[in-house]
């Protein structure tokens, strides 16, 4: 102060403990479900395994439409199944994201997703319309360089692109180049590496909603551009009813579910419904 002895204030340290303890606090009301209207004024009645649910549903729909419905048909109902089928994508991504956060360990997590994404990648090539014979399974042995494996190769390496992130071991640089390098390796599979960026996006903005939803429609937008003019120009716009699922997003309480039993089955129903259920619609579309 001018004219005047300057009087030391309260530590610092003390006034980061009393920051820290009220972010401590508020995440625990947020997550016993204390704050019942979200960000964008809605109700948080969603936990995760609802959503997830939500989030296989309209999955199945969309696989079975691509069985009932091969190619890029025009007709009303497998575009209306396809348009609700862009739920599971940004669900899955978030949950992938939010795991990393939640998660007791990052490595037994990482593994896990891996190990289901190998798993996943001869179910998801016995159900494609591509198949031919064993020899589909061998990546870049049969068709483009597109669609090689299934979502779960990117999801898995959109996790170690979080981490990559929020590591202190790099530079920015080389935080860079490794994020371009994951791009590429999940480059040849369903969602491509839209897929990874957009757990990125979820994982570096949390508890943002709409920055993440604005990071998420950049990439799928990306995405829907090269669909558009490369595949087929309706179902490359189609790709934008991404959009649809922040809604559902905004209405996430934070909470997995209330019941300790049920959540522990749904987590390994979630893993194993994936490659189950496109194996059953590969011998549906392969025996029938």
């Amino acid at each position: 102060h001018a004219g005047g002895h300057h009087q030391p204030g309260p530590p610092q340290a003390d006034e980061g403990a009393i920051i820290e303890r009220s972010v401590s606090i508020y995440e625990k009301a947020r997550h016993a479900g204390l704050f019942p209207i979200g960000e964008w004024g809605m109700k948080k009645t969603l936990d995760a395994n609802k959503l997830k649910l939500i989030a296989i549903i309209a999955m199945t729909l969309d696989h079975i439409a691509w069985l009932l419905f091969p190619g890029y048909s025009d007709g009303a109902l497998p575009v209306v199944m396809h348009i609700i089928g862009r739920l599971t994508c940004p669900i899955m991504c978030y949950f992938i994201a939010e795991g990393y956060y939640h998660t007791r360990n990052i490595r037994k997590y990482t593994f896990r997703l891996f190990l289901f994404a190998v798993i996943s990648h001869f179910a998801y090539i016995f159900a494609s319309n591509d198949f031919v014979d064993a020899r589909s399974f061998i990546p870049f042995y049969f068709g483009s360089i597109l669609n090689q494996t299934s979502v779960m190769w990117p999801l898995a390496w959109g996790l170690v692109m979080l981490r990559v992130a929020n590591s202190e071991r790099f530079t920015q640089l080389q935080k860079t180049l490794l994020v371009i390098l994951i791009c590429l390796v999940s480059f040849p599979s369903d969602w491509s590496c839209i897929a990874s960026l957009c757990v990125l996006a979820f994982g570096t903005n949390r508890g943002d909603l709409k920055a993440q939803g604005r990071w998420m429609l950049f990439f799928v937008a990306i995405y829907a551009v090269v669909y558009f003019f490369a595949l087929d120009k309706l179902y490359g716009i189609l790709q934008l009813a991404v959009a649809l699922s922040l809604p559902l997003l905004a209405r996430y309480n934070g909470q997995r579910g209330k019941n300790a039993r049920v959540n522990k089955f749904l987590k390994w129903f979630f893993y194993l419904y994936y490659p189950l259920h496109l194996t059953i619609l590969g011998a549906v579309r392969y025996f029938g």
